[in-house]
């Protein structure tokens, strides 16, 4: 390894170490970098950032941000619990697989998993004490619904790894639904089974008239992602444009319909959304320049070399891959992730014949599950905010979640109907 690339590494993970913020250690890196080779000029650094954000996919961004801030804010959040409450309220635990069930309603319209398990969560956790369930059990269920707003569609994280790697991501988008549901299915099915074996309170019973009212109430929450979705499945606009039609939806919805969403609170939301964005959008022009680099210094092909030499099948590439996933997913969040990973390990999937769309949704959906993990979880430290409990607390009442999550990965590893299914549909 000459001295240019053991200097991009080194400095990468020595800013990580001593804990520079994620877009400084980029640039940090890759001005090191340039700095020893001769080749190379720093103008480099600011055209490949300008093309890095130049890009037309990456508007989408932060028009799911603002959309899914409007959503957060505008009320739907009650509305999606009672609908759910009405529907499953009334099974063993039911109270539990309500807060699952509306964090994967709230997941396809917002996008976001902080999102998901902030709105979620901070309605759900007290009506669970309340209803006698142990307080670190309950935190841990808002955390672990919120892994559900980056797979489920729209999702952020699948537009970040389609832009830096190049696969569809209408395809990417649509790769999410099953995955997501079934995910959600086997969470809630293991509530179900907690639930039996610590004998929970059960919710009332089953009424038909409840679930229609529930309905009605939540009708315009549960018509954004049918709206998004089926506007993109049946080709009548893109994901970037599917993006803005979500923003206005979400306007029309929350400031003339609900009414929960005024003048001055929607100014708030913008100007939120937009310093969110502000940080997004300069990690990814820094990433932009690393991956240059990281190109450039012809890393895909020495790691494709590096893997072939012991990973002689598919099935070992991919243990090995939701392995590293995992870990880095304990110390970073997805997006600087992807960035940093998904140029090298996207063509080396292609090079083991692993189809990009099934690779794409095994990296987001592994990844989604550190947010649950120490030390950096950060739907696991909403939950810890929510519930005012020690961070252990409730990483300890997170394990069996993330042991169905990890099944559920593996599963989606190795049978690629799941991922695949649905975005072929799309193709024909």
């Amino acid at each position: 390894m000459d001295l240019a690339t053991l200097t991009l590494f080194v400095t990468l993970i020595v800013c990580l170490v001593l804990g520079v913020p994620i877009i400084w250690s980029l640039a940090l890196s890759c001005v090191a970098s340039i700095a020893v080779n001769p080749d190379l000029s720093f103008v480099i650094i600011g055209q490949r950032m300008f093309a890095g954000a130049d890009s037309f996919s990456l508007l989408a961004v932060p028009a799911f941000m603002l959309a899914g801030d409007i959503m957060s804010n505008g009320g739907l959040s009650k509305r999606l619990i009672d609908f759910a409450d009405a529907l499953v309220g009334w099974i063993a635990g039911g109270v539990s697989i309500v807060a699952i069930s509306a964090c994967a309603f709230f997941a396809a319209i917002s996008g976001s998993s902080m999102a998901t398990t902030a709105s979620i969560g901070g309605v759900m956790y007290p009506e669970m004490i309340k209803r006698g369930y142990p307080k670190a059990y309950s935190a841990a269920i808002q955390a672990i619904g919120g892994t559900l707003g980056v797979v489920i569609p729209p999702s952020i994280v699948f537009v970040i790894y389609g832009t830096v790697t190049g696969v569809s991501i209408s395809k990417l988008l649509m790769s999410g639904i099953i995955p997501g549901i079934f995910c959600g299915l086997m969470l809630a099915l293991y509530c179900y089974v907690v639930a039996r074996r610590r004998k929970f309170q059960r919710g009332s019973e089953f009424k038909p008239m409840n679930v229609v009212v529930a309905f009605k109430r939540a009708f315009w929450a549960l018509m954004m992602p049918v709206i998004i979705l089926g506007g993109i499945y049946a080709s009548v606009f893109t994901p970037t444009e599917a993006a803005v039609v979500s923003v206005f939806y979400g306007v029309i919805v929350c400031m003339f319909i609900y009414r929960e969403v005024n003048v001055v609170s929607f100014w708030k939301i913008c100007q939120n959304t937009a310093i969110t964005t502000a940080n997004l959008m300069g990690l990814v022009a820094s990433a932009s320049v690393f991956a240059y680099l990281v190109t450039m210094y012809n890393i895909p092909t020495r790691v494709t070399e590096f893997f072939m030499g012991f990973c002689d099948t598919k099935v070992m590439f991919m243990l090995l891959i939701n392995l590293i996933m995992i870990v880095a997913g304990m110390f970073l969040d997805n997006g600087s992730i992807i960035l940093i990973l998904g140029p090298i390990l996207a063509p080396l999937a292609v090079s083991y014949g692993i189809d990009p769309i099934q690779f794409g949704l095994v990296v987001v959906f592994v990844l989604s599950m550190g947010q649950c993990t120490p030390p950096f979880g950060t739907c696991m430290f909403i939950a810890c905010g929510i519930s005012n409990l020690p961070v252990m607390n409730v990483a300890r009442a997170l394990m069996g979640f993330i042991l169905v999550e990890i099944a559920c990965a593996l599963l989606f590893s190795f049978v690629p109907f799941f991922s695949t299914y649905i975005p072929q549909l799309l193709s024909n």
